[in-house]
């Protein structure tokens, strides 16, 4: 069984494409491989700056003869039925058999094809996977029709097996697949020979080419931590810049060099920013004081001078690049001793934030008032909280985050410190973006959580308000993002926040009139009389209600919207779906969730996902599970009984019509744990509710066991099933059981 290698060598491939072309190579040749019938054993990308290779082991040598029967007409159909099918299948009607069907005979084909040599298929697969290439950019060059990312140059492609290597029959344009490669562009010039993947990678290695991109990332990572703790220092982990780096270099040489004196008073996410950014340098830290001293560039080449000429020439550009960082920061803080942090974020008024939901001033102005009614839920004082939403987002008029937009919210909480103002506030600054996925850490000081709940209650309810929502895989203004902090903020920090009835259906009214009323001014009208109120969708009017001063005789008129409550109503019904995904990653079932949401209340998340965890960790039990089956069994009988008769079951069960001993136990304990999970549900204690629902689930077992619901008798018949109901109602208070599955 041959083994299969192929190198496409081309110019630098950029580091961001790799990966994605590595995985897109083995997908495209070896689903065309399975397709045309050959079956391998494993197979393998790699990828440097200048080349893509695939190996795949164990291929089949030829595919099998593959056959086909294919049902035609029957025997007595039209001539033209049949000359149709004959021509589908290539065949003459010699050819074809007929054979006895349940409506008579009818005529068959049977398709014979023989296997190939797998060196024909690869050939194809190779070649259609070259052409089709997905790369997200490509290019062509000279007068070929070929498109890649950077110009080809060589194709290599062989398999081989214990009998030795053959070359397979590439052919794309002006290239043919051969058996020669090249090293390190500068290390190892010139081509040389391979004739198997392990003779390839060795002789790579001997050329200078580490084949294996996590070969040389480990390489970079390791050399870079060596130097450094050698020096009493440490690399600031960057995954990303490390992946980037290991996709430049062939040949990684590790290379250390030190910052000039003038920067080191830069915050240390300045230098870490611009020498990623600009420079792919990893940022060294002084583990005693926390500030970058110094940088670990990665080179392609080893150097007779240990690559001294090059740090010379990476540490004049650098200085460049800081000096135009400096120059940032020193104005910044200029700025802000000078007019404040709010004079630095008065220019935001003439920065469109969206332009049906006004400018940023517009929208802070909004955060301003959500988070000081916040503010109070989550323990923060509303002043500050209202003061650290009016500066929040003063960077984004500075200098350093106009040149770094990755910065923002980082340098708000240095010039807010640099203004003098509170410490809550500046942390407020940074931490009002968090949490900006689902790793990322979550705010704890009260003032920054207030503001980051507000930030982003204020984006959900204003792209509700203009309909902008996510639609498919599309989200544009990261919606679901958003939602996933409000989760996260209010279940991390256990804030009480009932969305659908408190600031939060405020605040989306408000937007919504506020957007109405600029509407109608838009439109001409001066006063809020008849005219004005056509403009207005008034069959919708309901609820809540936004007053406006008529300019004339200062009349007020009641402008009332009832699509503020579908907006609020279908917002929380996004917030409970982006709810079901968080818990279903913590591990609780949908279904779970689905019986808690059913319940009062479930526009409290931080409510919501404690009585989700709670029923999950009950169910995974014995007791739980098996009263569950108890109370589906009850629920089954009730409900059906319901139906026949026309009534509902919901009271006078009495214990004196009791005949069995699992009767009147069940009475008993039903009456016990009432007494429990009514008070327990009113504390929030779940454990005890839970506790008190376990308790049921031998007598429930045993009467069943014992007792005959449906008895002859109407009056016994009418008490168990108002019993049954009992069930239902006890354990309806704890979640809606219904909805969980058996």
């Amino acid at each position: 069984m041959p083994d299969l290698l192929l190198e496409l060598f081309s110019e630098e491939i950029p580091a961001r494409m790799q990966a994605r072309a590595r995985e897109d190579l083995k997908k495209l040749v070896t689903d065309a491989l399975v397709e045309a019938g050959l079956t391998y054993a494993s197979a393998g990308a790699f990828s440097t700056p200048r080349r893509l290779v695939l190996t795949v082991q164990g291929l089949t040598s030829e595919s099998p003869m593959q056959r086909e029967e294919r049902k035609g007409p029957k025997a007595d159909a039209p001539a033209a039925a049949l000359e149709g099918f004959l021509r589908s299948t290539g065949l003459s009607r010699e050819q074809l058999e007929l054979r006895d069907d349940k409506k008579g005979q009818v005529y068959f084909a049977v398709l014979e094809k023989p296997g190939r040599k797998a060196a024909e298929i690869v050939a194809e697969a190779v070649e259609g996977a070259i052409r089709g290439f997905p790369w997200p950019k490509s290019m062509r060059w000279g007068s070929g029709s070929l498109r890649w990312v950077r110009p080809l140059h060589s194709i290599l492609c062989l398999l081989s097996d214990e009998g030795g290597a053959e070359v397979v029959p590439v052919t794309v344009d002006h290239l043919s697949a051969g058996n020669t490669t090249e090293g390190h562009r500068f290390m190892a010039p010139g081509r040389f020979a391979v004739s198997s993947f392990d003779d390839y990678a060795a002789k790579l290695k001997r050329a200078f080419v580490v084949l294996d991109a996590a070969e040389r990332e480990q390489t970079i990572w390791h050399d870079a931590t060596t130097q450094a703790f050698a020096q009493g220092l440490e690399v600031v982990p960057d995954a990303g810049l490390l992946s980037e780096v290991a996709g430049l270099v062939e040949w990684p040489v590790v290379l250390m060099g030190a910052i000039g004196e003038d920067f080191l008073g830069l915050p240390p996410e300045v230098l870490q920013t611009s020498m990623r950014e600009h420079q792919k340098f990893f940022s060294v830290k002084n583990p005693k004081t926390g500030r970058i001293e110094k940088f670990v560039t990665v080179a392609n080449r080893e150097t007779a001078d240990h690559g001294e000429t090059i740090l010379k020439g990476n540490q004049k550009v650098l200085s460049a690049r800081l000096s135009d960082a400096k120059f940032f920061w020193e104005n910044d803080l200029r700025t802000v001793q000078t007019v404040g942090l709010e004079g630095m974020a008065a220019g935001l008024a003439s920065v469109t934030f969206h332009n049906k939901l006004g400018s940023q001033a517009d929208r802070i102005a909004r955060i301003e008032a959500l988070a000081r009614e916040i503010a109070p839920l989550v323990g923060a004082s509303p002043d500050l909280a209202a003061e650290a939403a009016r500066v929040a987002k003063a960077d984004l008029q500075s200098a350093m985050v106009g040149e770094f937009p990755e910065l923002q919210g980082t340098m708000g909480g240095y010039y807010a410190r640099a203004a003098g103002l509170p410490e809550p506030v500046a942390a407020a600054c940074k931490a009002h973006y968090q949490p900006l996925g689902p790793s990322d850490a979550v705010p704890t000081d009260p003032v920054s959580v207030a503001v980051a709940l507000a930030d982003k209650i204020d984006t959900l309810t204003g792209f509700w308000a203009i309909d902008e929502k996510p639609t498919g895989s599309k989200d544009p203004y990261a919606l679901r993002r958003a939602a996933l902090g409000v989760i996260r903020l209010v279940s991390s920090n256990a804030v009480r926040v009932p969305l659908a009835g408190h600031a939060v259906a405020r605040h989306a009214l408000a937007t919504l009139i506020g957007l109405k009323a600029a509407e109608i001014r838009s439109k001409g009208a001066t006063v809020l009389g008849p005219e004005a109120l056509k403009l207005l969708s008034m069959d919708e009017a309901k609820d809540l209600s936004y007053r406006l001063v008529d300019a004339d005789d200062g009349t007020k008129e009641e402008l009332l919207l009832s699509r503020g409550d579908h907006v609020v109503s279908d917002l929380l019904s996004f917030l409970h779906d982006r709810l079901k995904v968080y818990l279903r990653d913590q591990g609780v079932r949908h279904d779970v969730i689905d019986a808690c949401l059913a319940m009062p209340g479930n526009d409290d998340l931080t409510l919501l996902v404690k009585r989700a965890e709670a029923l999950a960790g009950f169910l995974k039990t014995d007791d739980g599970t098996n009263l569950l089956q108890g109370f589906k069994r009850a629920n089954n009988i009730l409900s059906q009984a319901e139906a026949k008769d026309g009534v509902e079951y919901s009271f006078g069960a009495d214990e004196k019509f009791a005949e069995t001993d699992a009767e009147r136990a069940l009475f008993t304990a039903l009456d016990g744990a009432e007494a429990v999970i009514r008070p327990a549900m009113r504390e929030e204690d779940f454990a005890a509710a839970m506790s008190a629902m376990a308790s049921l689930r031998a007598p429930i077992d045993a009467f069943f066991e014992a007792v005959q619901v449906n008895a002859e008798n109407p009056i016994l018949r009418r008490n168990r099933l108002n019993l049954l109901h009992r069930i239902r109602a006890i354990c309806g208070q704890v979640a809606d059981l219904t909805k969980v599955e058996g």
